[in-house]
């Protein structure tokens, strides 16, 4: 039994390892994909302006991707 316990408790450590070495590569993945969305944005809302000052503008149409996000933007408070 002691040594179930311990290969549990092995396990255990291991899966939260990886769980925080997978929750620190998502905050970079998010923080990146939200440069790239605001560099995105600015760029065409620069086109937009220098395209037509009279027409609805292109930015609306990009979605914002963090409205569908189940994740939680600060994983370490519940």
């Amino acid at each position: 039994m002691e040594r179930l316990n311990s290969n549990l408790y092995l396990q255990n450590c291991y899966i939260m390892k990886e769980n925080e070495r997978l929750r620190k590569k998502a905050q970079l993945l998010n923080q990146e994909n939200q440069a790239l969305l605001s560099e995105l944005k600015q760029k065409l809302s620069k086109a937009n302006n220098n395209n037509s000052k009279g027409k609805n503008s292109a930015t609306s149409a990009i979605p914002d991707l963090n409205l569908g996000s189940t994740s939680n933007p600060n994983p370490s408070q519940p």
